[in-house]
């Protein structure tokens, strides 16, 4: 039987590089039809194919059929991208006619990536590969979302799933075929969403129980410390987390709610250097990802950080109260999304308004009518509203500003100007929101012709800035507004004493606590721009090495 094609999920390695993997592998003989690795494991190694066939199969269960989801013959490798998230194996593995395989613990594999880089890049463009696959394939049934298109909950779900470059499926409970699979399991929509993965169903399901159920969860080891644990994933965090790991520190990100923050959620990115075409936030995002943990970092998420405190080291408490040391600590939590207080707002909260424009949003109100609204001036409200506009939407911009070009680029905002599918609305305001179980009106009121008028509205985007994510913070100095003062910014008397029993100042983005840093939006005079989040998360970490002498 051959294997699925796979483009570029097949490499051929070298003689030479086949022997750096025997070298740290330990060669097992397998009888005919035993298995090395059952779906929902963890702890899984890494195996190379000496001889024999090795099957990777989707066992029977939940009402999908058995099926092949690829095959290893010799000289090839097993593996995708769970080997560098901890995610648990997806699939079952198998020898049908026995053979023999060399098997490479897990630590030891990271250790191989880390000394290995030309292997280690061939090795990772399969497993992105392999990753790719899986999204796109028969084999995303193995994680399906069930849920209400327009459920702010299921919204979650898939948000957090998409970030994650998840394989996964998303059935509409409202289509008959979500509500058949639904009914078939004796469920109803009181247990929405409901998440099916090979091993259970999860009824009321949440990105933090999902989590836990697919192995990517924190899992805490006492006495461990970090030398460096980042809070928040967004360009800022993941910058830091593919500088501090590749340069060889323990390196923890923790993400209260999904990797890439406000920057994943942005539709296009086109003043991002080295890609003039633009590139999708999900897609930095999901680059970022594989990269830091390419070079060994952790990330979990959804996992809140609720409280920081001294000891012998820093400790940060987590939601569920688990508690995580470390030598240091990379603040970039960035900021929370503003709200408008009109009343019914959190009722429509993801069912149609939101924070983000995506494909998931787009496709959420896109089939419940094409009439939709953009609140914001800047660039992240000029590109949703061009991004929802090429999507067949006719699309109002609503800014509070006389001018589009007070905080929009100029090449955006000449762009919208010139867009037909786009009405600008200049000097007018939301507010109010109307609906039934679903937003379907707003009223705007224009300052400059003190006019109120109600227009249809299924979908509304709200991108009226954020506030600093710094209300978990005690004991830490903040400017007026809740930004986190760092170096020069630190007032001269008391918050510099705790570093004069170090003997020094606070180094470049160090806050009023020595070995505590901020970078990115959350910091008090930091420029507004994913290019320069990355470059002070980057940056940050040499200041980590000079504190923790490391």
């Amino acid at each position: 039987m051959e294997a699925p094609e796979i483009p570029g999920g097949y490499p051929d390695l070298t003689a030479s590089q086949l022997d750096l993997i025997r070298e740290r592998s330990t060669e097992t003989v397998v009888d005919p039809g035993a298995t090395v690795a059952n779906a929902g494991d963890v702890d899984f190694d890494f195996m190379l194919v000496e001889s024999g066939d090795l099957e990777v199969v989707r066992l029977a269960a939940f009402g999908l059929p058995e099926q092949i989801m690829a095959i290893f013959g010799p000289g090839s490798f097993l593996g995708e991208l769970d080997m560098l998230t901890g995610q648990a194996a997806m699939f079952s593995a198998r020898m049908p006619a026995g053979g023999v395989i060399q098997r490479m613990p897990r630590p030891v594999f990271r250790q191989l990536m880390s000394d290995a880089p030309e292997l280690s890049d061939i090795i990772l463009k399969a497993f992105m590969a392999r990753r790719e696959f899986l999204r796109t394939s028969e084999a995303a049934l193995s994680v399906q979302i069930v849920g209400g298109a327009l459920s702010a909950e299921t919204l979650e779900l898939r948000n957090w799933a998409t970030r994650l470059s998840m394989p996964h499926t998303w059935l509409d409970v409202e289509t008959d075929d979500g509500f058949r699979i639904l009914k078939s399991f004796g469920l109803d929509v009181t247990d929405l969403p409901v998440v099916i993965t090979r091993t259970a169903i999860l009824r009321d399901a949440t990105p933090n129980v999902l989590a836990h159920e697919l192995g990517l969860a924190y899992r805490s080891v006492p006495g461990k410390v970090y030398d460096l644990v980042v809070v928040g994933g967004g360009p800022a965090g993941l910058a830091a987390a593919v500088y501090g790991a590749s340069e060889g520190l323990g390196t923890l990100v923790l993400e209260g709610v999904a990797a890439g923050g406000q920057a994943g959620a942005s539709a296009r990115i086109e003043n991002y250097l080295g890609f003039p075409s633009g590139l999708a936030g999900a897609e930095l995002t999901a680059k970022a990802l594989v990269q830091a943990q390419k070079f060994g970092a952790e990330i979990k998420s959804p996992f809140a950080v609720t409280s920081l405190r001294m000891a012998d080291d820093l400790v940060v408490t987590l939601s569920d109260g688990s508690e995580v040391s470390a030598r240091s600590i990379v603040i970039a939590s960035g900021a929370h999304y503003r709200k408008l207080s009109l009343e019914r707002w959190e009722d429509f909260e993801g069912n149609g308004i939101y924070y983000a424009a995506t494909e998931l949003e787009a496709r959420a109100y896109g089939m419940h009518g094409p009439q939709v609204a953009v609140i914001g001036g800047a660039n992240s409200a000029g590109q949703a509203a061009l991004f929802l506009a090429s999507r067949g939407s006719r699309v109002r911009l609503v800014v509070r500003a006389d001018d589009l070009g007070i905080e929009m680029s100029s090449y955006l905002a000449t762009r919208i100007l010139a867009d037909s599918r786009i009405e600008l609305h200049l000097g007018t305001e939301v507010v109010g929101v109307d609906g039934g179980d679903r937003l379907d009106s707003i009223v705007l009121a224009n300052k400059i012709r003190g006019t109120r008028e109600s227009v249809p509205c299924t979908g509304l985007f709200c991108f009226i800035g954020a506030v600093p994510a710094t209300s978990w913070l005690e004991g830490v100095l903040l400017d007026r507004s809740g930004f986190i003062l760092t170096d020069i910014d630190l007032p001269e008397t008391q918050p510099r004493d705790s570093f004069g029993l170090l003997g020094r100042q606070p180094l470049a983005f160090e806050t009023s606590i020595p070995g505590l840093f901020a970078a990115g939006d959350v910091r008090h005079g930091s420029m507004k721009r994913i290019a320069a989040a990355v470059g002070e998360g980057s940056s940050a970490i040499r200041s980590v090495h000079q504190a923790i002498g490391k």
